[in-house]
């Protein structure tokens, strides 16, 4: 078994998540949550970015407008929806459960450890 295939998996576990609190402060463009992602290691590719906000999108937690640019195209900038606001409210609780949960954990084996 390769770490880095674990790592991955852990990373994309909470990709959704940190997408979520990047487009909770504002509205946002997709390249810049992919610049956030990546200076904070979570490596996402725009493959699986847009299938994810595509997602997002379709169960009604984020939404999205289109802005003029003077530099190209229009850019589609992403904005939480009140259902995604609820729903990153929850997914918080889950994330400080599962933190004191593995805390604890990885703090018993630590014990374990030193008593042996």
């Amino acid at each position: 078994m390769k770490i880095e295939n674990t790592q991955v998996q852990m990373r994309k576990g909470i990709l959704e998540y940190c997408i979520l609190h990047i487009i909770s402060r504002g509205e946002v463009y997709a390249s810049d949550m992919l610049e956030e992602l990546t200076s904070a290691k979570i490596m996402v590719v725009e493959g699986t970015l847009y299938p994810l906000l595509t997602r997002l999108r379709k169960a009604g937690l984020v939404d999205y407008h289109w802005v003029e640019s003077t530099s190209g195209p229009p850019r589609k900038y992403y904005r939480l929806t009140e259902k995604g606001q609820a729903f990153l409210v929850l997914l918080d609780e889950t994330w400080q459960e599962l933190v004191i949960s593995t805390n604890q954990i990885i703090a018993n084996n630590h014990t374990e450890h030193k008593e042996k």
